[in-house]
């Protein structure tokens, strides 16, 4: 335990309470094939800012989406995927140099509010039909990339776009893995050109990947088909609930 302090930089009760955090983010990816890096950020804010949080964020999300991938390459749209993806890296600087500039407590308060707008929208079912389109798919890339950068919940805005195509529940979640994988790995160019992944950031998030892929794989054995349609609406009010008091702890 001791050595684990060390090499991440963090308190006992801050390891232990981020620890707890990414199993459950992890648990919540396994089962509804999203929302892990929002719940981690939702929840984890509060002891680390968004700039430092994002790029353990990567890690999270290469965990998940590793072990998730098979299902995501045969199910996914993989050339609308790939426009997304292409769109992203676009983006992802752009969200970044706005998150660096920005002074901490600002950041936190906008990773928050987009959590809580996303989670909002979607659970509004609300279908915004431009993403339909083919400029759709470039402007949902490019949205997805500045809120990546912003608070590396980019998954939020595909989950939105994929909504808006009216698509299948297996297909949605194929999406969404394949784009966080490879998302991941254009966006990991950006935070090392910002110099956001540096050691300290690539230690921590070392640190978290067994939780994360304990709670990942125990999220899948836990999925029961029948149940799907309520799955998406209990993270949402999860990630609702989880953001909103985050910034209420801001703000008072």
């Amino acid at each position: 335990m001791t050595w684990l302090i060390t090499i991440s930089g963090l308190s006992p009760s801050d390891l232990l309470i981020l620890t707890a955090i990414c199993f459950f983010a992890g648990l919540i990816r396994g089962f509804s094939g999203f929302a892990l890096s929002a719940v981690a950020m939702a929840a984890g804010a509060s002891i680390l800012p968004p700039i430092e949080l994002i790029p353990v964020l990567w890690w999270l999300e290469m965990t998940a989406s590793t072990i998730m991938l098979r299902g995501g390459w045969k199910d996914a749209d993989r050339r609308v995927v790939f426009g997304l993806v292409i769109a992203s890296a676009i983006g992802t600087p752009i969200g970044i140099t706005l998150t660096t500039s920005l002074p901490i407590e600002t950041s936190k308060l906008i990773a928050l509010t987009l959590v809580v707008a996303l989670s909002v929208t979607q659970l509004a079912k609300i279908r915004l039909a431009f993403f339909a389109t083919k400029p759709g798919v470039y402007s949902a890339g490019l949205a997805a990339g500045i809120v990546t950068g912003l608070a590396g919940i980019g998954g939020m805005v595909i989950a939105l776009f994929v909504l808006a195509q009216d698509a299948p529940a297996r297909k949605m979640r194929a999406a969404l893995v394949l784009f966080l994988f490879f998302g991941s790995i254009t966006s990991l160019a950006t935070y090392l050109a910002f110099g956001v992944m540096d050691q300290k950031a690539a230690t921590r998030g070392i640190v978290f990947i067994l939780p994360t892929a304990i709670g990942v794989l125990l999220g899948q054995r836990l999925f029961i088909p029948r149940y799907e349609p309520y799955y998406r609406p209990f993270c949402l009010s999860l990630l609702i609930a989880l953001a909103t008091f985050g910034i209420l702890l801001q703000i008072l």
